[in-house]
């Protein structure tokens, strides 16, 4: 008889499911038209109604399945009881019947932690720039992300009324990564993708640096992640703090799983444990190809002025 599926895979399997109730809950509030939008620290800093809802749905549906798991979510909420509307149950077969990466067979539910972003690009989301939305779904373990679920509320949303909106894209390290169609940017350009709406002189200056054919400016961490591997851009670049741990480990697992690489300006990994701070102070450094090219030519100024 076969073996159960080990935990890594039924975590990641439920979050496939989960992320796509979240999806569900994204479209809805945007349908209903009251976005219940809130600023944090400012304009530029936003949530809505569905980060909310999201948040509690994909926390309260994995804490209830997996609940000696650490899980971290962007928005601080109060801790009211969840309805059971907001709870997913279901999971993806399709991934159980994979076979987990020998190194993840002995996770224990204690050891894993799982960063959500329920709503990665609230401004863009309030704007009614619907293909910039995901909702990002990280798991870790020994600091490491190690499997991630990103899912486009708005996939395909332009395609016309007949057209299948949203997708769910998934990926565990020693796996691979589904839901898409992996393509590497044109050889010899240099595309680089970066933030929109939280620009400075430093981010600017880091571009100019790198004497790109072409700057694509969108929301999102998760976005941009997949803009690296459709192939759209070849360096997601950012010489700023601000993105968090939950905005780069779902994206990171995927991009890693396809064999892409992620770091701060500096060139380090990011760490994922329970305890880390929650910023990514120095930046984001990310390719699917060619990272040293990038990495060495980020101006030794810029990363003098973002500090680990």
């Amino acid at each position: 008889s076969m073996a159960p599926p080990a935990l890594l895979m039924r975590v990641v399997a439920s979050a496939y499911s989960v992320a796509e109730k979240a999806a569900t809950i994204v479209r809805n509030v945007m349908a209903a038209g009251d976005l219940g939008i809130v600023e944090k620290t400012g304009a530029n800093d936003l949530q809505t109604k569905a980060d909310r809802l999201v948040q509690m749905s994909i926390c309260a549906s994995l804490a209830r399945k997996f609940p000696k798991v650490t899980i971290i979510g962007e928005e601080e909420l109060p801790t009211d009881e969840v309805t059971e509307d907001l709870i997913e149950d279901g999971h993806c077969e399709e991934i159980l019947k994979k076979t987990c990466p020998a190194q993840y067979t002995g996770i224990k539910e204690e050891e894993l932690v799982i960063w959500v972003d329920p709503l990665d690009g609230t401004k863009e989301y309030t704007e009614g720039l619907l293909d910039h939305v995901t909702v990002l779904i990280g798991i870790a373990y020994g600091g490491k992300a190690i499997a991630g679920v990103i899912n486009q509320p708005y996939y395909n949303y332009e395609a016309g009324a007949d057209a299948v909106l949203g997708r769910t894209i998934w990926g565990v390290l020693g796996i691979g990564a589904f839901g898409f169609q992996l393509t590497e940017a044109p050889a010899g350009k240099h595309i680089i993708v970066t933030t929109r709406s939280h620009s400075s002189t430093l981010v600017n200056d880091c571009i100019s640096a790198l004497n790109p054919d072409s700057v694509i400016r969108v929301g999102g961490a998760g976005n941009k992640i997949i803009q690296l591997i459709e192939g759209k851009a070849s360096a997601y670049v950012f010489a700023s703090a601000g993105c968090k741990k939950w905005d780069t480990c779902a994206p990171e697992a995927i991009l890693h799983a396809v064999g892409g690489k992620i770091t701060d300006i500096h060139g380090n990994s990011f760490q994922y444990n329970k305890e880390v701070k929650h910023m990514n102070s120095a930046g984001v450094l990310a390719t699917l190809r060619n990272y040293d090219y990038y990495a060495s030519r980020i101006p030794n100024t810029v990363k003098q002025s973002l500090v680990p």
